[in-house]
């Protein structure tokens, strides 16, 4: 579980194929703290570490994991937002996140206004439920806001601290990002869908 409060940026390193699979390394400042088998978030995706090194790691992104998040599309040189598992006897500062992302949006515009920016976000119309105004939701494994929703758009303002640091300053539109909705409005929904059906 994390919290969708990024803890640093990471570089990616090396992104090699083996067969369904993508083998990332990692470099970043969390991989001197990390053991093997500690789950890390990577843009959202909860990924296991399967190496360590002094200055970077290895984790490995399944078929299913490539086919509905961007990390297929990583290359050596790019940034990762990362994030470790949630301690429980701390503060929850964005929302729950599981890490296990839904699906894919597109940016559909970055807009400056004066010291933020807001960021127009194009997803999937099966997914208009599980997002309202004013709700959470994980993009890129960052917990935001989302507001101006429509049954395949939203809005999110972005605050210069999360600009800075985060790999959403990179983002342009066209560009793929990871989503994971709401896990209570995915509750709701199931549990709707379940009374229907009855």
């Amino acid at each position: 579980m994390f919290t969708g409060i990024i803890e640093t940026m990471g570089t990616v390193a090396g992104a090699v194929q083996h067969g369904g699979n993508l083998e990332l390394t990692i470099h970043s400042p969390l991989a001197q703290e990390l053991k093997i088998d500690q789950s890390v978030s990577h843009n959202g995706v909860c990924l296991t570490v399967t190496a360590v090194e002094e200055q970077q790691y290895k984790t490995v992104a399944v078929t299913e994991t490539l086919q509905k998040s961007n990390l297929g599309k990583l290359k050596p040189g790019q940034a990762v937002n990362l994030e470790r598992a949630m301690v429980f006897n701390s503060r929850i500062d964005g929302h729950i996140v599981q890490g296990h992302v839904d699906g894919t949006g597109i940016c559909e515009s970055v807009t400056e206004q004066d010291g933020s920016w807001l960021y127009r976000i194009r997803f999937q119309p099966e997914f208009a439920p599980l997002i309202v105004e004013k709700g959470s939701i994980c993009l890129n494994g960052i917990s935001l806001t989302v507001f101006n929703i429509s049954n395949d758009a939203f809005t999110v303002a972005i605050i210069p601290y999360t600009f800075q640091h985060t790999n959403i300053q990179y983002l342009r539109p066209g560009d793929t990002v990871n989503l994971e909705f709401d896990i209570l409005g995915k509750y709701v929904a199931r549990q709707l869908k379940t009374r229907e059906s009855h």
